[in-house]
């Protein structure tokens, strides 16, 4: 009953009616897998450099319907930021501004569920964007994988401490490690836990 009425409340305040479809209920088979690098880690403090995202139907990762986009920066990126995702200045030559990339990823997830590793961390993110931009937060139902994760692992060591690391969960699960800090490889890694889990 809270959650409706926080919908309903988020969707009072949405500032272009084109963008009515993402408060739409969903009962399809795809999920939208997402990931973000930052200038930082602090919400309040960073910015978006890039977004990636990948589509999950059914049981299938659909690497030929991904979203990779760059995001300009307003202030210039630090040397430790760039020591993390590798994305320098000159990287974002052909970025687009915030505003613009925003759109374009709420056109590629419409009204999907979505999938994230530190999911409370990207979401917050886009909605720092998002609320200046259309009033609104995101709408979408969200599932993070660490605690899908957590739930599996805990039944077999209840009093075990489970480690919920990135890494670790990849090691754990068998999965191929791709290029890290790339929002996209990261995106994929992410459906591939989330798929191994389901």
């Amino acid at each position: 009953m809270i959650n409706k009425f926080r919908k309903y409340l988020n969707y009072k305040n949405l500032k272009d009616e084109n963008y009515k479809h993402l408060f739409d209920s969903y009962d399809g088979d795809e999920y939208i897998v997402f990931d973000c690098e930052t200038t930082a880690l602090n919400p309040k403090k960073a910015e978006l450099l890039s977004i990636g995202a990948v589509k999950v139907k059914g049981n299938k990762i659909l690497t030929s319907e991904n979203f990779n986009i760059f995001v300009k920066p307003k202030k210039d990126i630090s040397i430790e930021s760039i020591k993390v995702h590798h994305i320098r200045y000159c990287d974002l030559d052909s970025a687009y501004d915030s505003d613009i990339a925003i759109k374009k990823f709420l056109n590629f997830i419409g009204n999907r569920p979505l999938i994230g590793y530190y999911l409370e961390f990207d979401v917050k993110m886009i909605n720092k964007y998002l609320k200046p931009l259309l009033g609104i937060k995101l709408p979408n139902r969200q599932t993070e994988v660490s605690g899908l994760y957590f739930d599996k692992k805990i039944e077999r060591i209840p009093q075990g401490n489970v480690d919920l690391r990135f890494d670790s969960i990849i090691k754990d699960l068998n999965i191929p490690m791709l290029g890290k800090h790339s929002a996209l490889n990261d995106a994929v890694m992410t459906a591939m836990i989330f798929l191994k889990l389901k």
